[in-house]
Formats: C-alpha cells, structure tokens, sequence
C-alpha cells in the first residue's frame, strides 16, 4: 500500500523552548524582581530625589538642586570618611578571605571532630552584633577589662593599653573583630564549595603526582573561584555598610579615626537633621556597593557560570 504523506508543519505546531525558557526564567524572577524593586530600587529613587532637596526632617522640603552634592565635594569629613571606608573594606578582604579558605578546607574533612571545630567556629555568627560589641568594649576596657586584667596577671604589657581609645590601632582593632564575627560565614561557604568538588580531579592530579600545595593551587583553588567571587562580593559590600559595632564601640572616634560613611551618614541625618545631605551620602554608598558587585560580576566571568553548566551536563 502507498505510504501516507506527512503531515506538513504549519507554524502553529513549531515550538519555540527558547521562548518557553524565557518565560519560565521570568516567572521565576518575578517574585525576586518585585523585592528588589519595593526594597531596593524605590528607596534608592527616593533617596536620590531627596538628596535634591534640604529637609530636617519636619516641614516640606526646600529645593536645593545640588547644593548637597556641592557640600559633599567640598565636605573635609566626608573625605576622612571615604578613606577610612576604603581601609574598612580592603583589610577586611584580606583578613577574612584566607583565614576562611583555611577554615573552610579544614572543616571539609570527614573526620567527627572537625564537625566539633565548625560548630565551635559558627558561635560568633549566631551572636547579637550589638551584643558582641557590648562584650568586647567591656573585654577591652583599659581599667576593668578582662583583656587587662589577664595581662597584669601575665605580665604583659602589650596588652595594657587603650584599645579602643588609641587611634593608631583602634581601627584595625574593629576591623578584627569585625572578622571575628563573619569570618565563620564565609568559612561554611568554602566548606561547602569545597565538598562539591569531584574527588575525581584530585585522584588524577595524584597520578600525575601533584603535591599537597599543587592539589590547592591548581585543582582545589580554581575549582572555587566562583566560591571566592560571592564571598568577596559580599565581604566588600557588607564592609561598605558596617555600623551598629562600629557606633557602640567608637562611636567614630578617637577623632574621626573610625568613622566609615555609613556612620556619617546617620550623624548627618538623626544628629545634624541634614536629611537631604545624609541621602547624598546613601546614594554614594550605593552606588559604590552597585559598581563594585557587577564589577566582580564582570571581571571573574561569574556571569558565564550557567553556560558553563550547561554544557557540562
């Protein structure tokens, strides 16, 4: 019997999964999107009008056009504060990123006591940050700390000194318990970035007979580099937005040793009532966080992470 024809395709019946995906992609971003825009966008549209504007915070606004962005370029503590945000967040990166690689490789093991170790690192991250900065001040009082106490006992004078009143070192002091507190964040990322790489790759690097120092640098290393990317992307901008532990213990000081930009905003709005000025400088701390998060985006290649996937599957 002569075979049937086949039906001809019309283009109702050609389907399209590339549009189907695109679809799927942004239903499932609709929800994120609308997030972001109510608590992200909208008070970031706002902030920059206002920032327009001269407001203590009663009355109707007064129009200043760029008066604020005037005063900000010209504003001495706004520099200081600018710098000091830049040391904030650069020693923080250094600080954090290779203790919590070491951290995260070492709780990665199987063995039951390194469990013990990782959850004995994770206390501080459970902790108050108000609560954690009440501590250390009273630790690290120079007369009744407990810091000072043992130090006496010990006889050791490094350790009787002014801490948190010294301004050659009182940054650096905030900054190190600042990793104190965060550093066992990002460890669990290592850890779980590093118990997501194929044992396979290392037992190759051994037949070609890698050293331990070679297995971290060429196989363990670059297998986390998108790992590295969120944690530093969220250690830079957390770094930009620091301020309840910095407020409580220095309040700025000594001088204006310790104050970031997010506190002088606050001092800006709540103690001078320049609600105009203060969104000046929320909107350059947003703007910074913005340009350094899709900068490392852009540069690391973690926007090709998908495709890579992808094709890996």
């Amino acid at each position: 019997m002569p075979s049937r024809p086949a039906p001809a395709v019309t283009p109702r019946q050609v389907s399209h999964p590339s549009h189907s995906r695109g679809l799927a992609d942004l239903a499932g971003l609709a929800p994120a999107m609308a997030l972001f825009g109510v608590f992200i966008a909208v008070p970031m549209l706002g902030a920059v009008a206002l920032s327009l504007f001269r407001w203590n915070g009663l009355g109707t606004p007064q129009w200043a056009g760029g008066a604020n962005w005037v005063q900000f370029a010209h504003d001495p503590l706004a520099r200081q504060a600018l710098v000091v945000t830049a040391k904030v967040v650069v020693i923080s990166w250094v600080v954090q990123t290779p203790i919590s690689i070491a951290l995260g490789m070492f709780t990665a093991g199987k063995q039951r006591y390194r469990s013990v170790y990782a959850a004995l690192y994770v206390l501080p991250l459970l902790l108050s940050t108000a609560g954690i900065a009440l501590m250390w001040e009273a630790l690290l009082d120079p007369n009744f700390g407990g810091l000072t106490a043992l130090s006496k006992s010990l006889n050791l004078g490094f350790g009787q000194q002014n801490w948190l009143g010294n301004p050659q070192i009182t940054l650096y002091v905030v900054i190190a318990l600042i990793a104190w507190q965060f550093i066992p964040f990002h460890s669990l990322l290592y850890q779980m970035g590093r118990r997501q790489i194929p044992p396979v790759l290392y037992e190759a690097a051994r037949l070609d007979g890698a050293s331990p120092a070679q297995l971290f640098w060429r196989v363990t290393l670059p297998q986390l580099r998108y790992t590295v990317v969120t944690s530093s992307t969220l250690i830079i901008v957390g770094s930009l937005t620091y301020f309840d532990i910095i407020y409580i213990m220095t309040n700025g000081g000594p001088g204006y040793t310790t104050r970031v930009l997010s506190l002088d905003m606050y001092q800006a709005a709540f103690s001078q009532n320049e609600f105009g000025y203060a969104s000046v400088l929320a909107v350059v701390l947003g703007v910074i966080g913005v340009g350094v998060a899709l900068g490392l985006v852009r540069f690391s290649g973690f926007g090709s992470i998908a495709s890579q996937q992808e094709g890996a599957a």
